[in-house]
C-alpha cells in the first residue's frame, strides 16, 4: 500500500493499462452478442415466410388449376390487346351511354378519361352524368353489372333533384348521378 501512496502517477498508469484490455474485451463480447441477437431476429423473421412457402408448395397443384381457370375466364372480362385504346374508349363510352338510356336515364354528359397504364392492364375510364329516377338508376347499375367485358363502377355520386312547384305532386324522387366507370384492356 505504501508504494501506491508514494507513486500515485505510476499507480494510475498501471491501473489504466490493466483496465484498457478489460474494456476492449467487454466491448468485443458485447459486439458479438449484439450480432448474435441480430442474426437470431433475422431467423425468427424467416420462419413465418418459410411456413407460407411450404403451404404454397403443398397447394401448388390447386393453385395451378385455379390459375388455369382464371386465365380461361379473363379474356371474356377484359378487352384484348389487339384492340386500339382509343377505339376501346370510344366503344365503351358509346355502349355505356346506350345501356343507361335503355334503362330509362337521360345522359346529360359523358367523357372518356385518360388511360391509366398499369403492369398488365390499361385502365379505360368513362365519366357519365345521368338524371332519372332511383328505379331507373338501379336498373342501369344492374345492366352494367351484367355487361361484358366487365365494367366496374369506380365512383358514384348521387344528388337529389329539387322538385319544382309545378311538379310537387310527383311521387318518384329524381336524381342526378355522376358515374365513373372503368374497364380493363390487356396492355401487352
Amino acid at each position: 500500500m505504501n508504494w501506491f501512496r508514494t507513486n500515485r502517477r505510476s499507480a494510475w498508469i498501471v491501473g489504466v493499462t490493466l483496465l484498457l484490455p478489460l474494456l476492449f474485451f467487454l466491448n468485443a463480447v458485447v459486439g458479438i452478442l449484439s450480432v448474435r441477437h441480430e442474426y437470431q431476429s433475422s431467423i425468427d423473421n424467416l420462419e413465418p415466410r418459410i411456413a407460407r412457402l411450404r403451404g404454397l408448395i403443398e397447394k401448388e397443384d390447386q393453385l395451378q388449376q385455379v390459375a388455369v381457370e382464371v386465365d380461361r375466364r379473363i379474356p371474356g372480362l377484359v378487352y384484348t390487346a389487339s384492340q386500339d385504346r382509343a377505339t376501346v374508349s370510344a366503344n365503351l363510352q358509346q355502349e355505356v351511354r346506350q345501356l343507361l338510356v335503355d334503362a330509362g336515364l337521360s345522359v346529360t354528359n359523358s367523357q372518356v378519361l385518360p388511360v391509366r397504364e398499369q403492369e398488365l392492364f390499361d385502365y379505360i375510364a368513362v365519366k357519365v352524368t345521368v338524371s332519372g329516377t332511383l328505379a331507373n338508376l338501379d336498373a342501369a347499375l344492374s345492366s352494367l353489372g351484367s355487361y361484358m367485358p366487365l365494367v366496374l363502377v369506380e365512383s358514384l355520386d348521387i344528388f337529389p333533384r329539387r322538385s319544382s312547384r309545378r311538379n310537387k305532386a310527383a311521387t318518384e324522387q329524381t336524381v342526378t348521378a355522376t358515374l365513373q366507370l372503368l374497364s380493363l384492356r390487356y396492355s401487352s
